[in-house]
């Protein structure tokens, strides 16, 4: 496990050349993607999103690519298409934008349904199907989209099988004083992003994620993890509650933060401080509550007050 915490924390100490004063998330980020997750970042404009998602590209020898979603974006420019060739007299396939090992969907919910579609087999399955084709898609395969949460006019709210796809749903927020101060003057003096270099290969990544799945969950941090599930949907203001892809999620995401850190196994207390990451973006609520992600967080800080966590057991193999 050594071995999993030096690599990702010098990834960590590159991505912090440009993204000043987030290492909560941008550990975050890094687990789910060890996890054979994916992210959505969810803030106002402006404050690193697409920075922190090619700074990731960047600290990683992998493919990347980067869409900007608009509505009249097609969902072939995403999967690919067959097109004629004159001179060959046949149909040659042309790939799309979502063959890379990580891809940077910007302002996902600009692009209209039938669009966002494209992504869910890619983001499932890691692969694509066209025309009766499936081509599978070269791993690692990690999606990292964002999205504006104040402006609404002209988008299209990702539904919930959609959200469902995404491993963790979070926010950068502000920088405090200091740390806007040197955003900007590294911004002015600089250029920091394309100085970044790869820190990992695909295959130390392969293995740093093999390792991250070895890291052991004890029965009863097993069974904690679905009574808090459960807890979830028995809550009277729940109307759909975490679904069982939503405990496997938040069991990955464990182990492979867990991994990060340099654990050999998984403690409650580190359950606790991911499920709101892993659970808030998965529930639905009564009544059409409007300020829904502050009810939500209400709701999941009495659920995981209500579901005991297990004594020191769950690191007995």
């Amino acid at each position: 496990m050594n071995q999993v915490k030096n690599q990702m924390d010098a990834v960590i100490r590159n991505i912090e050349t440009v993204i000043l004063g987030k290492t909560t998330e941008i550990k975050l980020v890094l687990s789910a993607f060890l996890a054979g997750g994916h992210v959505l970042l969810e803030d106002v404009p402006g404050t690193g999103k697409t920075m922190l998602a090619k700074a990731l590209a960047r600290s990683f020898d992998v493919n990347f690519s980067r869409i900007q979603f608009t509505p009249d974006l097609l969902p072939s420019e995403l999967t690919g298409i067959n097109f004629y060739s004159p001179k060959t007299g046949e149909f040659t396939f042309r790939k799309g934008s979502l063959f890379a090992n990580i891809v940077l969907a910007d302002e996902i919910n600009r692009a209209t349904p039938r669009t966002q579609s494209g992504l869910l087999e890619a983001m499932e399955e890691r692969q694509i199907s066209v025309d009766g084709a499936t081509y599978q898609l070269e791993l690692p395969y990690f999606v990292i989209a964002t999205q504006n949460p104040i402006e609404t006019q002209g988008t299209f709210p990702l539904p919930e099988a959609q959200l469902d796809r995404f491993l963790v749903q979070l926010n950068l927020g502000y920088p405090q004083l200091a740390e806007s101060v040197n955003i900007v003057k590294n911004t002015i003096t600089g250029a920091p992003l394309k100085q970044l270099k790869p820190i990992c290969t695909g295959e130390d990544f392969a293995a740093m994620a093999k390792t991250a799945a070895e890291v052991f969950i004890h029965d009863e941090v097993y069974a904690y993890i679905v009574q808090l599930a459960e807890a979830t949907r028995e809550h009277e203001a729940v109307a759909l509650g975490i679904s069982t892809r939503g405990i496997i999620a938040l069991a990955r995401l464990v182990q492979a933060y867990t991994a990060i850190d340099g654990g050999e196994y998984v403690k409650p207390q580190d359950i606790l401080k991911l499920v709101p990451y892993v659970f808030a973006h998965r529930i639905a609520l009564k009544g059409g509550i409007k300020n829904r992600m502050s009810a939500i967080s209400s709701v999941l800080e009495e659920v995981m007050a209500s579901v005991k966590p297990p004594v020191e057991v769950w690191k007995e193999r």
